[in-house]
Protein backbone atom coordinates (compact mmCIF):
# COMPACT_ATOMS: atom_id res chain seq x y z
CA UNK A 1 0.00 0.00 0.00
CA UNK A 2 1.39 3.41 -0.87
CA UNK A 3 2.19 6.27 1.52
CA UNK A 4 -0.35 7.80 -0.22
CA UNK A 5 -3.04 5.34 0.07
CA UNK A 6 -2.22 4.82 4.08
CA UNK A 7 -2.67 8.43 4.83
CA UNK A 8 -5.96 8.49 2.84
CA UNK A 9 -7.09 5.89 5.10
CA UNK A 10 -5.75 7.02 8.72
CA UNK A 11 -7.70 10.68 7.70
CA UNK A 12 -10.83 8.57 6.72
CA UNK A 13 -11.19 6.48 9.75
CA UNK A 14 -13.46 9.20 11.18
CA UNK A 15 -16.15 7.65 8.37
CA UNK A 16 -18.35 4.68 8.62
CA UNK A 17 -17.78 3.11 5.01
CA UNK A 18 -20.42 1.53 2.87
CA UNK A 19 -21.18 0.55 -0.52
CA UNK A 20 -23.93 2.82 -1.01
CA UNK A 21 -26.19 5.57 0.69
CA UNK A 22 -29.61 6.30 -0.26
CA UNK A 23 -31.14 9.96 1.02
CA UNK A 24 -34.81 9.81 1.30
CA UNK A 25 -37.30 6.69 2.65
CA UNK A 26 -40.26 7.51 0.25
CA UNK A 27 -41.62 5.05 -2.51
CA UNK A 28 -37.85 5.47 -4.27
CA UNK A 29 -35.59 5.18 -1.36
CA UNK A 30 -37.48 1.66 0.33
CA UNK A 31 -37.43 0.37 -4.23
CA UNK A 32 -34.04 1.12 -3.71
CA UNK A 33 -32.81 0.05 -0.65
CA UNK A 34 -34.86 -3.21 -1.72
CA UNK A 35 -32.55 -3.66 -4.63
CA UNK A 36 -29.20 -2.86 -3.52
CA UNK A 37 -29.94 -5.54 -0.84
CA UNK A 38 -30.50 -7.69 -3.80
CA UNK A 39 -27.19 -6.82 -5.00
CA UNK A 40 -25.08 -7.93 -1.47
CA UNK A 41 -23.76 -4.38 -1.24
CA UNK A 42 -23.86 -2.58 2.22
CA UNK A 43 -26.09 0.24 2.17
CA UNK A 44 -28.10 2.59 4.27
CA UNK A 45 -30.61 5.56 4.04
CA UNK A 46 -30.51 8.53 5.78
CA UNK A 47 -33.79 9.65 6.23
CA UNK A 48 -35.19 13.29 7.68
CA UNK A 49 -38.86 12.04 9.16
CA UNK A 50 -39.33 10.21 11.95
CA UNK A 51 -40.83 6.97 9.44
CA UNK A 52 -41.08 5.91 6.20
CA UNK A 53 -43.00 7.44 3.91
CA UNK A 54 -41.63 10.95 1.80
CA UNK A 55 -44.27 12.96 0.90
CA UNK A 56 -47.10 10.59 2.26
CA UNK A 57 -45.64 11.16 5.70
CA UNK A 58 -45.51 14.88 5.18
CA UNK A 59 -48.36 15.89 3.28
CA UNK A 60 -51.02 14.76 6.05
CA UNK A 61 -53.55 17.26 5.32
CA UNK A 62 -57.59 16.68 5.10
CA UNK A 63 -58.75 15.37 1.95
CA UNK A 64 -54.83 14.31 1.01
CA UNK A 65 -55.35 11.47 -1.50
CA UNK A 66 -53.60 10.59 -4.97
CA UNK A 67 -54.38 11.33 -7.90
CA UNK A 68 -53.67 7.53 -9.68
CA UNK A 69 -56.11 5.01 -9.52
CA UNK A 70 -54.43 2.99 -6.37
CA UNK A 71 -54.26 -0.49 -8.50
CA UNK A 72 -52.17 1.20 -10.73
CA UNK A 73 -50.28 3.49 -7.74
CA UNK A 74 -48.44 0.18 -6.19
CA UNK A 75 -45.31 -1.42 -6.27
CA UNK A 76 -44.97 -4.07 -9.09
CA UNK A 77 -41.92 -5.98 -8.29
CA UNK A 78 -43.34 -8.54 -5.55
CA UNK A 79 -46.11 -10.79 -6.58
CA UNK A 80 -47.09 -11.94 -3.06
CA UNK A 81 -46.91 -8.11 -2.15
CA UNK A 82 -49.70 -7.38 -4.68
CA UNK A 83 -51.68 -10.21 -3.70
CA UNK A 84 -51.68 -9.50 -0.07
CA UNK A 85 -52.83 -5.80 -0.14
CA UNK A 86 -55.83 -4.71 -0.45
CA UNK A 87 -56.84 -1.02 -1.46
CA UNK A 88 -60.13 0.12 -0.34
CA UNK A 89 -60.49 2.97 -2.38
CA UNK A 90 -60.59 3.68 -6.44
CA UNK A 91 -58.13 7.02 -5.04
CA UNK A 92 -56.04 6.10 -1.97
CA UNK A 93 -56.04 8.46 0.77
CA UNK A 94 -52.79 9.88 2.66
CA UNK A 95 -53.33 7.59 5.99
CA UNK A 96 -53.80 4.49 3.41
CA UNK A 97 -50.90 5.26 1.39
CA UNK A 98 -49.00 5.48 4.30
CA UNK A 99 -49.90 2.38 5.48
CA UNK A 100 -49.00 0.71 2.11
CA UNK A 101 -45.23 1.64 2.50
CA UNK A 102 -45.33 0.89 6.42
CA UNK A 103 -46.24 -2.80 5.33
CA UNK A 104 -43.38 -2.69 2.58
CA UNK A 105 -40.58 -1.60 4.97
CA UNK A 106 -41.97 -4.51 7.74
CA UNK A 107 -42.75 -7.08 4.89
CA UNK A 108 -39.10 -6.97 3.52
CA UNK A 109 -37.37 -6.22 6.71
CA UNK A 110 -36.12 -2.66 5.59
CA UNK A 111 -36.27 -0.59 8.46
CA UNK A 112 -32.81 -2.20 9.84
CA UNK A 113 -31.22 -0.14 7.16
CA UNK A 114 -32.58 3.15 7.87
CA UNK A 115 -31.44 5.77 9.99
CA UNK A 116 -34.73 8.00 10.64
CA UNK A 117 -34.52 11.41 12.01
CA UNK A 118 -31.04 12.42 10.39
CA UNK A 119 -30.71 14.75 7.59
CA UNK A 120 -28.14 15.27 5.12
CA UNK A 121 -26.57 18.73 5.18
CA UNK A 122 -23.28 17.53 2.90
CA UNK A 123 -21.92 15.32 -0.01
CA UNK A 124 -18.53 16.44 -1.22
CA UNK A 125 -16.32 13.57 -3.73
CA UNK A 126 -13.57 12.58 -2.90
CA UNK A 127 -11.39 12.17 -6.39
CA UNK A 128 -8.60 10.08 -4.85
CA UNK A 129 -10.71 7.49 -3.41
CA UNK A 130 -13.52 7.78 -5.84
CA UNK A 131 -16.06 7.86 -2.58
CA UNK A 132 -18.71 10.36 -1.72
CA UNK A 133 -18.28 11.90 1.85
CA UNK A 134 -21.36 12.81 4.08
CA UNK A 135 -22.21 14.15 6.50
CA UNK A 136 -25.56 14.71 8.66
CA UNK A 137 -26.99 17.36 10.75
CA UNK A 138 -25.22 15.27 13.87
CA UNK A 139 -22.08 15.81 12.30
CA UNK A 140 -22.26 12.10 11.34
CA UNK A 141 -19.55 11.03 8.38
CA UNK A 142 -20.25 8.37 6.60
CA UNK A 143 -18.19 7.12 3.21
CA UNK A 144 -20.21 5.72 0.53
CA UNK A 145 -19.01 4.61 -3.01
CA UNK A 146 -22.46 5.79 -4.47
CA UNK A 147 -24.76 8.33 -3.36
CA UNK A 148 -28.19 7.60 -4.52
CA UNK A 149 -30.47 11.13 -3.86
CA UNK A 150 -34.27 9.46 -3.59
CA UNK A 151 -35.39 12.85 -2.40
CA UNK A 152 -38.52 13.69 -4.45
CA UNK A 153 -39.75 15.59 -6.80
CA UNK A 154 -42.43 17.44 -4.46
CA UNK A 155 -40.99 17.50 -0.87
CA UNK A 156 -39.43 20.86 -0.09
CA UNK A 157 -42.59 23.37 0.68
CA UNK A 158 -42.93 26.69 -1.09
CA UNK A 159 -41.14 29.27 1.34
CA UNK A 160 -43.50 31.83 2.40
CA UNK A 161 -42.72 35.18 3.35
CA UNK A 162 -45.83 37.97 3.93
CA UNK A 163 -45.25 41.08 6.18
CA UNK A 164 -46.56 40.39 9.50
CA UNK A 165 -46.85 36.50 9.27
CA UNK A 166 -44.69 37.00 12.66
CA UNK A 167 -47.57 39.05 14.27
CA UNK A 168 -50.55 36.93 13.59
CA UNK A 169 -52.33 35.61 17.01
CA UNK A 170 -54.10 32.45 15.30
CA UNK A 171 -52.67 29.11 14.20
CA UNK A 172 -50.69 28.93 10.92
CA UNK A 173 -50.64 26.01 8.98
CA UNK A 174 -48.72 23.98 5.82
CA UNK A 175 -50.15 21.29 3.86
CA UNK A 176 -47.04 20.12 3.30
CA UNK A 177 -46.07 19.92 6.95
CA UNK A 178 -49.38 19.38 8.26
CA UNK A 179 -49.17 18.03 11.98
CA UNK A 180 -49.62 14.92 13.10
CA UNK A 181 -52.44 15.56 15.67
CA UNK A 182 -55.76 15.60 14.62
CA UNK A 183 -57.07 19.36 14.50
CA UNK A 184 -60.63 20.31 14.50
CA UNK A 185 -61.59 23.75 13.03
CA UNK A 186 -65.09 23.58 14.10
CA UNK A 187 -66.48 27.21 15.04
CA UNK A 188 -63.50 28.65 13.89
CA UNK A 189 -62.90 30.83 11.03
CA UNK A 190 -60.35 29.71 8.15
CA UNK A 191 -58.58 30.94 5.59
CA UNK A 192 -56.77 28.90 3.27
CA UNK A 193 -54.40 30.47 0.64
CA UNK A 194 -53.86 28.37 -2.41
CA UNK A 195 -56.35 26.71 -4.58
CA UNK A 196 -53.27 24.02 -6.32
CA UNK A 197 -54.17 20.08 -5.21
CA UNK A 198 -53.68 20.62 -1.54
CA UNK A 199 -56.18 23.29 -1.56
CA UNK A 200 -58.40 21.77 -3.91
CA UNK A 201 -58.30 18.38 -1.92
CA UNK A 202 -58.63 20.16 1.52
CA UNK A 203 -61.07 22.72 1.19
CA UNK A 204 -64.17 21.07 1.35
CA UNK A 205 -63.16 18.88 4.39
CA UNK A 206 -62.63 21.52 6.07
CA UNK A 207 -65.97 23.90 5.29
CA UNK A 208 -67.66 21.13 6.61
CA UNK A 209 -66.08 22.00 9.84
CA UNK A 210 -64.92 25.53 10.44
CA UNK A 211 -67.82 28.49 11.13
CA UNK A 212 -66.41 30.42 7.68
CA UNK A 213 -63.53 29.73 4.74
CA UNK A 214 -62.27 32.32 2.76
CA UNK A 215 -60.48 30.68 -0.01
CA UNK A 216 -57.57 33.05 -1.47
CA UNK A 217 -57.15 32.01 -5.24
CA UNK A 218 -54.12 34.03 -7.50
CA UNK A 219 -54.62 31.46 -10.55
CA UNK A 220 -57.38 29.02 -10.53
CA UNK A 221 -57.07 25.14 -11.38
CA UNK A 222 -58.47 22.70 -14.07
CA UNK A 223 -59.80 19.85 -11.69
CA UNK A 224 -62.00 17.21 -12.96
CA UNK A 225 -63.99 14.75 -10.34
CA UNK A 226 -62.53 11.85 -9.13
CA UNK A 227 -65.80 9.60 -8.59
CA UNK A 228 -64.00 8.06 -5.97
CA UNK A 229 -65.28 5.63 -3.60
CA UNK A 230 -64.81 2.44 -2.47
CA UNK A 231 -62.72 -0.33 -4.69
CA UNK A 232 -65.36 -2.99 -6.08
CA UNK A 233 -63.79 -6.25 -4.89
CA UNK A 234 -64.57 -7.64 -8.30
CA UNK A 235 -62.47 -4.83 -9.93
CA UNK A 236 -59.61 -5.45 -7.42
CA UNK A 237 -59.40 -9.68 -8.41
CA UNK A 238 -59.86 -8.77 -11.72
CA UNK A 239 -57.14 -6.52 -12.20
CA UNK A 240 -54.82 -9.17 -10.11
CA UNK A 241 -55.81 -12.16 -12.17
CA UNK A 242 -54.97 -9.93 -15.48
CA UNK A 243 -51.70 -8.39 -13.69
CA UNK A 244 -49.71 -8.85 -16.87
CA UNK A 245 -52.11 -7.57 -19.60
CA UNK A 246 -52.87 -4.47 -17.18
CA UNK A 247 -49.21 -4.00 -16.59
CA UNK A 248 -48.27 -4.59 -20.26
CA UNK A 249 -50.88 -1.83 -21.18
CA UNK A 250 -49.26 0.75 -18.47
CA UNK A 251 -45.64 0.60 -19.74
CA UNK A 252 -47.18 1.56 -23.11
CA UNK A 253 -48.72 4.59 -22.12
CA UNK A 254 -46.77 7.28 -22.59
CA UNK A 255 -47.90 8.60 -19.02
CA UNK A 256 -47.49 5.27 -17.70
CA UNK A 257 -50.89 4.86 -16.59
CA UNK A 258 -53.68 2.46 -18.04
CA UNK A 259 -56.12 4.92 -19.95
CA UNK A 260 -60.10 3.48 -20.60
CA UNK A 261 -61.59 2.22 -23.85
CA UNK A 262 -63.19 5.54 -24.58
CA UNK A 263 -60.26 7.87 -25.01
CA UNK A 264 -60.22 8.97 -28.70
CA UNK A 265 -56.47 8.39 -30.88
CA UNK A 266 -57.56 11.45 -33.32
CA UNK A 267 -56.79 14.70 -32.99
CA UNK A 268 -59.64 17.00 -31.34
CA UNK A 269 -59.46 19.74 -34.44
CA UNK A 270 -60.39 16.90 -36.81
CA UNK A 271 -63.65 15.69 -34.73
CA UNK A 272 -66.81 17.58 -34.94
CA UNK A 273 -68.60 19.72 -32.20
CA UNK A 274 -70.59 16.89 -31.34
CA UNK A 275 -68.12 14.28 -31.04
CA UNK A 276 -66.13 16.62 -28.94
CA UNK A 277 -68.73 17.18 -26.78
CA UNK A 278 -69.48 13.41 -26.32
CA UNK A 279 -65.71 12.05 -25.85
CA UNK A 280 -65.65 15.18 -23.19
CA UNK A 281 -68.72 14.33 -21.39
CA UNK A 282 -67.70 10.44 -21.06
CA UNK A 283 -64.59 11.48 -19.81
CA UNK A 284 -65.97 13.97 -17.08
CA UNK A 285 -68.57 10.93 -16.39
CA UNK A 286 -65.41 8.85 -15.80
CA UNK A 287 -63.53 11.32 -13.88
CA UNK A 288 -59.41 11.51 -13.36
CA UNK A 289 -56.42 13.05 -15.09
CA UNK A 290 -57.28 10.74 -18.38
CA UNK A 291 -59.96 13.36 -18.75
CA UNK A 292 -56.49 15.37 -20.79
CA UNK A 293 -55.99 12.42 -23.15
CA UNK A 294 -59.63 12.16 -24.36
CA UNK A 295 -58.09 13.61 -27.82
CA UNK A 296 -53.99 13.17 -28.86
CA UNK A 297 -53.33 16.91 -29.68
CA UNK A 298 -54.46 18.23 -26.81
CA UNK A 299 -51.19 19.05 -25.03
CA UNK A 300 -50.15 20.58 -28.48
CA UNK A 301 -52.38 22.55 -30.56
CA UNK A 302 -53.76 25.55 -28.55
CA UNK A 303 -57.21 25.42 -30.79
CA UNK A 304 -57.41 21.96 -29.70
CA UNK A 305 -57.20 22.29 -26.42
CA UNK A 306 -59.55 25.08 -26.15
CA UNK A 307 -61.96 22.98 -26.97
CA UNK A 308 -61.51 21.10 -23.56
CA UNK A 309 -60.89 23.74 -21.67
CA UNK A 310 -63.68 25.37 -22.70
CA UNK A 311 -65.32 22.09 -21.65
CA UNK A 312 -64.40 22.07 -18.19
CA UNK A 313 -65.19 25.74 -17.48
CA UNK A 314 -68.79 25.14 -18.70
CA UNK A 315 -69.34 22.36 -16.49
CA UNK A 316 -67.83 25.18 -13.55
CA UNK A 317 -70.22 27.45 -14.30
CA UNK A 318 -72.99 24.67 -14.18
CA UNK A 319 -72.07 23.72 -10.85
CA UNK A 320 -71.42 26.66 -9.12
CA UNK A 321 -74.25 29.37 -8.63
CA UNK A 322 -72.55 32.62 -8.20
CA UNK A 323 -71.75 34.23 -11.14
CA UNK A 324 -69.00 36.19 -10.09
CA UNK A 325 -67.72 32.94 -8.04
CA UNK A 326 -67.89 31.15 -11.21
CA UNK A 327 -66.33 33.80 -13.95
CA UNK A 328 -63.20 33.59 -10.81
CA UNK A 329 -62.97 29.81 -11.32
CA UNK A 330 -63.29 29.85 -14.73
CA UNK A 331 -60.20 32.50 -15.18
CA UNK A 332 -57.33 30.42 -16.25
CA UNK A 333 -54.70 31.90 -18.69
CA UNK A 334 -52.99 28.91 -19.44
CA UNK A 335 -53.94 25.89 -21.61
CA UNK A 336 -55.40 22.73 -19.83
CA UNK A 337 -52.65 20.36 -18.67
CA UNK A 338 -50.25 22.61 -18.43
CA UNK A 339 -50.04 23.49 -15.23
CA UNK A 340 -51.04 20.27 -13.11
CA UNK A 341 -54.75 19.06 -13.34
CA UNK A 342 -55.72 18.65 -9.98
CA UNK A 343 -58.97 16.02 -9.38
CA UNK A 344 -61.78 16.44 -7.02
CA UNK A 345 -64.33 15.52 -4.61
CA UNK A 346 -67.41 18.68 -4.13
CA UNK A 347 -64.43 20.75 -4.84
CA UNK A 348 -66.53 23.63 -6.94
CA UNK A 349 -69.97 22.04 -5.10
CA UNK A 350 -68.01 23.48 -1.70
CA UNK A 351 -68.79 27.09 -3.74
CA UNK A 352 -71.97 26.85 -3.18
CA UNK A 353 -72.59 26.68 0.80
CA UNK A 354 -72.92 29.65 2.47
CA UNK A 355 -70.15 29.71 4.79
CA UNK A 356 -67.26 29.42 1.57
CA UNK A 357 -65.96 32.47 0.59
CA UNK A 358 -63.31 33.27 -2.76
CA UNK A 359 -61.22 35.77 -2.64
CA UNK A 360 -60.01 36.63 -6.42
CA UNK A 361 -56.18 37.78 -5.37
CA UNK A 362 -56.32 39.16 -9.36
CA UNK A 363 -58.32 42.13 -7.91
CA UNK A 364 -57.33 42.20 -4.61
CA UNK A 365 -54.09 41.19 -3.83
CA UNK A 366 -52.87 40.59 -0.22
CA UNK A 367 -50.57 43.56 1.20
CA UNK A 368 -49.95 41.88 5.13
CA UNK A 369 -50.76 39.20 7.48
CA UNK A 370 -52.03 41.15 10.86
CA UNK A 371 -52.97 40.35 13.75
CA UNK A 372 -56.13 39.02 13.62
CA UNK A 373 -56.12 38.15 9.99
CA UNK A 374 -55.28 38.87 6.66
CA UNK A 375 -55.20 42.42 5.01
CA UNK A 376 -55.60 42.14 1.37
CA UNK A 377 -56.23 45.81 -0.75
CA UNK A 378 -59.68 45.79 -0.34
CA UNK A 379 -61.07 44.06 2.85
CA UNK A 380 -59.45 42.96 6.13
CA UNK A 381 -60.67 39.04 6.66
CA UNK A 382 -60.79 38.10 10.33
CA UNK A 383 -59.73 34.56 10.85
CA UNK A 384 -58.56 32.22 13.85
CA UNK A 385 -55.91 30.05 11.13
CA UNK A 386 -54.11 30.34 7.83
CA UNK A 387 -53.74 27.51 6.06
CA UNK A 388 -50.99 27.84 3.28
CA UNK A 389 -51.46 25.45 0.54
CA UNK A 390 -48.71 27.11 -1.60
CA UNK A 391 -46.84 24.17 -3.24
CA UNK A 392 -43.29 23.19 -3.69
CA UNK A 393 -39.92 24.16 -4.51
CA UNK A 394 -40.77 21.37 -7.21
CA UNK A 395 -37.83 18.81 -8.93
CA UNK A 396 -34.84 20.48 -7.35
CA UNK A 397 -35.37 22.17 -3.89
CA UNK A 398 -34.62 18.94 -2.41
CA UNK A 399 -31.23 18.62 -3.94
CA UNK A 400 -30.07 21.90 -3.76
CA UNK A 401 -30.94 22.41 -0.17
CA UNK A 402 -27.76 19.55 0.12
CA UNK A 403 -24.34 21.17 -0.18
CA UNK A 404 -23.53 18.73 -2.69
CA UNK A 405 -20.02 19.25 -4.13
CA UNK A 406 -18.50 16.90 -6.86
CA UNK A 407 -14.85 17.17 -8.54
CA UNK A 408 -12.82 20.14 -8.36
CA UNK A 409 -14.81 21.34 -5.15
CA UNK A 410 -17.91 22.18 -8.27
CA UNK A 411 -20.87 23.01 -6.04
CA UNK A 412 -24.66 21.79 -7.87
CA UNK A 413 -26.09 25.11 -6.59
CA UNK A 414 -23.71 26.96 -8.61
CA UNK A 415 -23.19 24.33 -11.90
CA UNK A 416 -27.29 24.39 -11.61
CA UNK A 417 -28.23 28.35 -11.26
CA UNK A 418 -29.31 28.57 -14.71
CA UNK A 419 -31.47 25.46 -14.01
CA UNK A 420 -31.02 22.07 -13.67
CA UNK A 421 -28.56 19.92 -16.30
CA UNK A 422 -28.51 16.46 -16.26
CA UNK A 423 -28.04 13.64 -18.62
CA UNK A 424 -31.65 11.13 -18.63
CA UNK A 425 -32.17 13.30 -14.94
CA UNK A 426 -30.40 10.59 -13.59
CA UNK A 427 -26.80 11.44 -13.14
CA UNK A 428 -25.58 15.56 -13.72
CA UNK A 429 -21.64 16.04 -15.00
CA UNK A 430 -18.91 16.17 -12.79
CA UNK A 431 -20.65 14.26 -9.83
CA UNK A 432 -19.31 11.18 -10.50
CA UNK A 433 -21.28 8.08 -8.43
CA UNK A 434 -24.24 10.26 -7.97
CA UNK A 435 -27.28 9.05 -8.70
CA UNK A 436 -30.79 10.87 -8.92
CA UNK A 437 -34.15 8.83 -8.98
CA UNK A 438 -36.74 11.07 -10.93
CA UNK A 439 -34.22 13.83 -11.13
CA UNK A 440 -35.13 17.36 -13.56
CA UNK A 441 -34.75 15.96 -17.15
CA UNK A 442 -36.81 12.63 -16.47
CA UNK A 443 -40.50 11.86 -17.41
CA UNK A 444 -41.07 11.58 -13.39
CA UNK A 445 -44.70 14.00 -12.36
CA UNK A 446 -45.73 13.81 -16.07
CA UNK A 447 -46.20 10.19 -15.17
CA UNK A 448 -47.32 7.96 -12.53
CA UNK A 449 -44.27 8.21 -10.49
CA UNK A 450 -44.46 4.72 -8.91
CA UNK A 451 -44.02 3.33 -12.57
CA UNK A 452 -40.73 6.19 -13.22
CA UNK A 453 -39.71 5.64 -9.57
CA UNK A 454 -38.66 1.63 -10.57
CA UNK A 455 -37.84 2.31 -14.32
CA UNK A 456 -34.97 4.70 -12.75
CA UNK A 457 -34.52 1.74 -9.24
CA UNK A 458 -33.99 -1.01 -12.23
CA UNK A 459 -31.67 1.10 -14.16
CA UNK A 460 -29.32 2.29 -11.45
CA UNK A 461 -29.28 -1.43 -9.90
CA UNK A 462 -28.36 -2.65 -13.28
CA UNK A 463 -25.60 0.16 -13.41
CA UNK A 464 -24.50 -0.86 -10.11
CA UNK A 465 -23.88 -4.62 -10.94
CA UNK A 466 -22.24 -3.40 -14.45
CA UNK A 467 -19.69 -1.55 -12.99
CA UNK A 468 -19.25 -4.35 -10.12
CA UNK A 469 -18.69 -6.89 -12.55
CA UNK A 470 -16.77 -4.87 -14.83
CA UNK A 471 -13.85 -3.42 -11.82
CA UNK A 472 -15.34 0.00 -12.52
CA UNK A 473 -14.58 2.42 -9.56
CA UNK A 474 -16.94 5.20 -11.12
CA UNK A 475 -19.36 6.34 -13.41
CA UNK A 476 -20.40 10.00 -14.76
CA UNK A 477 -21.96 11.61 -17.36
CA UNK A 478 -19.84 13.37 -20.31
CA UNK A 479 -20.45 16.98 -20.62
CA UNK A 480 -21.45 16.28 -24.50
CA UNK A 481 -23.87 13.85 -23.24
CA UNK A 482 -25.72 16.27 -20.88
CA UNK A 483 -25.81 19.62 -23.02
CA UNK A 484 -27.08 17.46 -25.71
CA UNK A 485 -30.31 15.76 -23.42
CA UNK A 486 -30.98 19.57 -22.14
CA UNK A 487 -31.74 20.52 -25.34
CA UNK A 488 -33.48 17.56 -26.43
CA UNK A 489 -35.70 17.86 -23.61
CA UNK A 490 -36.09 21.65 -23.82
CA UNK A 491 -36.82 21.05 -28.03
CA UNK A 492 -39.74 18.77 -27.09
CA UNK A 493 -41.16 20.94 -24.41
CA UNK A 494 -40.90 23.46 -26.74
CA UNK A 495 -43.33 21.23 -29.27
CA UNK A 496 -46.23 21.39 -26.87
CA UNK A 497 -47.77 24.21 -25.20
CA UNK A 498 -45.99 23.23 -21.58
CA UNK A 499 -43.56 26.27 -22.10
CA UNK A 500 -47.08 28.84 -22.25
CA UNK A 501 -48.14 28.41 -18.47
CA UNK A 502 -46.53 29.80 -15.89
CA UNK A 503 -46.17 26.41 -13.81
CA UNK A 504 -44.02 24.40 -11.34
CA UNK A 505 -43.05 22.16 -14.22
CA UNK A 506 -41.42 25.83 -15.16
CA UNK A 507 -39.93 26.48 -11.95
CA UNK A 508 -41.98 29.64 -12.21
CA UNK A 509 -43.82 28.89 -9.11
CA UNK A 510 -40.60 30.44 -7.22
CA UNK A 511 -39.08 33.97 -7.40
CA UNK A 512 -35.79 34.23 -8.78
CA UNK A 513 -35.87 30.68 -9.73
CA UNK A 514 -34.78 29.89 -13.74
CA UNK A 515 -37.66 29.30 -15.95
CA UNK A 516 -36.74 26.48 -17.86
CA UNK A 517 -38.65 22.90 -18.36
CA UNK A 518 -37.63 20.74 -15.41
CA UNK A 519 -39.53 17.62 -17.07
CA UNK A 520 -38.76 15.42 -20.00
CA UNK A 521 -42.53 15.43 -21.49
CA UNK A 522 -41.89 13.22 -24.64
CA UNK A 523 -43.39 10.02 -22.64
CA UNK A 524 -42.49 7.13 -20.73
CA UNK A 525 -42.37 4.72 -23.63
CA UNK A 526 -39.90 6.84 -25.62
CA UNK A 527 -37.72 7.76 -22.38
CA UNK A 528 -37.79 4.33 -21.33
CA UNK A 529 -36.08 2.92 -24.79
CA UNK A 530 -34.03 5.89 -24.85
CA UNK A 531 -32.42 4.26 -21.60
CA UNK A 532 -32.27 0.96 -22.55
CA UNK A 533 -30.59 2.07 -25.83
CA UNK A 534 -27.88 3.49 -23.81
CA UNK A 535 -27.22 0.68 -21.90
CA UNK A 536 -27.04 -1.62 -24.78
CA UNK A 537 -24.56 0.95 -26.29
CA UNK A 538 -22.66 0.63 -23.55
CA UNK A 539 -23.57 2.94 -21.62
CA UNK A 540 -23.40 5.70 -24.24
CA UNK A 541 -22.53 9.10 -22.72
CA UNK A 542 -21.28 7.94 -19.81
CA UNK A 543 -17.85 7.91 -19.02
CA UNK A 544 -16.76 4.62 -16.96
CA UNK A 545 -13.48 4.57 -14.92
CA UNK A 546 -10.91 2.70 -12.93
CA UNK A 547 -8.60 3.64 -10.58
CA UNK A 548 -4.91 3.50 -10.47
Amino acid sequence: MSNLQEKLNQNDKSSEKIDVIIVGAGFSGLYMLYRVRELGMTVRIIEAAAGVGGTWYWNRYPGARCDIESLQYSYSFSDKLREEWHWSERYASQPEILNYLNYVADKFDLRKDIQFQTRVTTANFHETLARWNIQTDNNEQISAKFCIMATGCLSVPKKIDLKGMDTFKGNIYYTSQWPHTSIDFTGQRVAVIGTGSSGIQSIPIIAQQADHVYVFQQTPSFSIPAHNGPLDTKVEQSWKINYDEHRRKVLGSSFGVEVNDMISDKPATTATSEEQQEVYETQWQIGGLTFIFSFNDLLFNKEANTTAADFVSSKIRAIVKDPMTAESLTSQDYPIGCKRVCIDTNYYDTYNRNNVTLINLRKENIEEITTIGIKTKNNIYQVDNIIFATGFDAMTGALLNINIQGRSGNKLKEKWIKGPCTYLGIMTADFPNLFMITGPGSPSVLTNMIVSIEQHVEWITECLDYLRKHHYDSIEATNEAEDAWVNQVNAIANATLFPTANSWYMGANIPGKPRVCMVYVGGFVAYHKICQDIVANGYEGFQLMKNN
